[in-house]
């Protein structure tokens, strides 16, 4: 990687509507599987478990809009971007914190989500960071 685009990925939070060409680079090059072996590589290095945390409530706006939304029926929108935006940014972060800790690949992704408080809700996203290499 680059010098350029590490102090980019590493200063940058990324919100998911405004994702830049450079990012959608670095998500291609990150190797990420909810499985626990990549066909063609070995593991050479486990670094640890991974996480990236985001605790999100909705906007005053998505508030109203989905309670009236949830009164007449239907996919309620306003949540259903949050709650995309919320997850790409919880994976984001725990493919930060793998490349801190020395990895290139994720193993074992996984996704939780819980309410914290009313209204509020903290999603997960966390895996085993490791170092992979073609056989």
């Amino acid at each position: 990687m680059t010098p350029h685009i590490s102090s980019l990925f590493q200063t940058c939070y990324f919100p998911a509507k405004a994702l830049s060409l450079t990012y959608h680079l670095l998500l291609a090059m990150d190797m990420v599987t909810t499985t626990f072996t990549f066909e063609g590589y070995r593991i050479k290095e486990y670094k640890g478990v991974v996480r990236g945390i985001i605790v999100r409530a909705p906007t005053i706006a998505q508030g109203i809009v989905g309670g009236l939304k949830s009164i007449v029926g239907g996919n309620i929108g306003a949540y259903t971007n949050m709650c995309e935006d919320t997850r790409e940014q919880a994976y984001q972060l725990m493919l930060q914190h793998a490349r801190d800790v020395g990895g290139n690949a994720v193993i074992g992704l996984r996704y939780d989500a819980s309410d914290v408080v009313q209204n509020a809700t903290e999603v997960l996203c966390y895996g085993t960071a490791v170092v992979i290499e073609e056989e």
